[in-house]
């Protein structure tokens, strides 16, 4: 069991170790496999993509009211803004009219609600959810795009794919590690700790309960 008490161990560290089969579980969804395998076609990256618009909805509107939090403030940063490429790959991808069809499957409704409820009443739950989109799109999200544009012949890092294009970003590695510095400044401490690791684990949680709708969508 993880020592949630071990103060000597960075904030940061202690988010991973919790999160690592969580996180696991989503990385290796059945959903996530298909798509990137080849087995589904654009109609599921453009579903999946209208999804995240929700997501970061969520997350994106309550910016302004977080920037000067003294918890949520140091994680409040233009240059990962996304829902504005959202919307670009969103048109790329489903045409001129995709906001007219654009509906939030349960599993995104529940995960857009809970980020919210973070947002307004308690910062380092929002953070918890800002930490594990925002640094999965500048990791793991690469592969997506790469993936994405040999599939389906899209634009390099063009329309279609610029939700994985931070180009405000010159250096994604130094920025995962200060952004991984200011986690471990996080102001939290004792059953907080433990509050906000849970937090974590449900994060990847309502990834994988979307996959998995997503998946059941797209099954044969």
């Amino acid at each position: 069991m993880l020592d949630t008490t071990d103060t000597t161990t960075p904030f940061s560290t202690l988010i991973r170790t919790a999160t690592e089969q969580q996180h696991n579980e989503a990385e290796h969804s059945t959903f996530m496999r298909d798509m990137l395998g080849g087995q589904l076609g654009v109609e599921a990256f453009y579903r999946y993509t209208a999804q995240l618009w929700f997501v970061y909805a969520a997350l994106e509107k309550h910016s302004a009211a977080l920037a000067s939090d003294p918890v949520a403030g140091p994680f409040v940063r233009p240059e990962l803004e996304r829902l504005q490429s959202l919307e670009t790959d969103l048109a790329h991808l489903g045409g001129e009219n995709w906001r007219a069809g654009l509906t939030a499957l349960p599993s995104t409704a529940a995960y857009a609600a809970r980020i919210d409820e973070c947002a307004q009443t308690w910062p380092a739950g929002y953070v918890v959810h800002h930490y594990t989109r925002y640094l999965g799109d500048l990791s793991g999200g690469q592969v997506i795009r790469g993936t994405a544009e040999k599939l389906w012949g899209l634009p390099k890092k063009g329309d279609g794919v610029r939700f994985y294009v931070f180009d405000e970003i010159s250096n994604p590695a130094a920025f995962k590690r200060e952004y991984r510095e200011s986690l471990d400044r996080l102001p939290v401490e004792g059953s907080e700790v433990d509050r906000v690791l849970d937090e974590a684990r449900h994060a990847f949680t309502l990834n994988t309960d979307l996959f998995r709708e997503l998946g059941a969508e797209f099954a044969a």
